[in-house]
Parts: C-alpha cells; sequence; structure tokens
C-alpha cells in the first residue's frame, strides 16, 4: 500500500499552497515525460509530428513551428527541472523523478536507495510545489 500525500496542508505550513493548484501542479509535472518525447521527436523537419506542434494557423513556415514547438517543451521541462535542483542539490533528482512519474517514498526507497528518511522526503516534496508555484505564475 503506498502512501498519498495530503493535497491540503495547515496554512500554518511553510509550503502551503492551495488544495487544487496542489493538484493542477502535480498534473503538470506528470506532463514532464510526454514533453521530453515530444521535443524529442521535433529534432528534425523529416521527423516532425504535425500534431504535437503546439501553434496553431498557416504552416508556411514549418521550421518556425518546429522551433516554436520545441522551445513551448523546453521551458516547461527546464521549470520542472530547476524546482528540483532549487529543492535540495543532492536529493534533486530523486525528487524530479517522483514528481514526474508519480513514484511513492516507499518504492524511492526500496528501488532507488534514497538517502533520506520519510519525514525529509515528504518536506522537500512540498518544497518542491511550493517553489514550482512561485515559479509558475
Amino acid at each position: 500500500m503506498s502512501t498519498t500525500i495530503r493535497p491540503e496542508l495547515s496554512k500554518k505550513n511553510p509550503y502551503w499552497i492551495e488544495k487544487h493548484r496542489y493538484y493542477e501542479l502535480k498534473h503538470f509535472c506528470l506532463q514532464y515525460p510526454i514533453w521530453k518525447k515530444a521535443r524529442a521527436a521535433l529534432s528534425g523537419l523529416s521527423q516532425r509530428p504535425l500534431d504535437m506542434v503546439t501553434s496553431k494557423g498557416n504552416f508556411s513556415n514549418p521550421t518556425a513551428k518546429c522551433a516554436e514547438a520545441r522551445e513551448f517543451y523546453s521551458k516547461r521541462i527546464e521549470l520542472i527541472e530547476q524546482a528540483a535542483t532549487e529543492t535540495d542539490a543532492e536529493l534533486g533528482d530523486y525528487i524530479l523523478k517522483a514528481v514526474t512519474e508519480g513514484i511513492s517514498y516507499d518504492h524511492l526507497k526500496a528501488r532507488l536507495e534514497i538517502p533520506c528518511c520519510k519525514d525529509v522526503y515528504y518536506e522537500l516534496y512540498r518544497r518542491f510545489f511550493w517553489i514550482l508555484n512561485r515559479e509558475r505564475k
């Protein structure tokens, strides 16, 4: 049985964010693997899948549209990665894996041997979403 973090904390907690904003950010992070795949698919014009291009309108300049789409995905990927790094330099990779793949602390401990206790992990997990909330206004 996996532990599910409570979406709402006490307002006295320094990392408090509103419950629905937390869910919004959580689902934003779960799109990370999709964005990485889409960005990789946009590596060249001959491989460019038109359904992944986010801009709508006339495709008179496919190279520019491809570049815009790559920038769109890159900014979102970078935002999540920077928030994870800012959360904790040593445990940022674990936090990134957890928030982008929906992995629990128990899985991180058993499979990836995260070097911290559950309390520290969940404090950093909350801090990550607080940082992401601050950066993604």
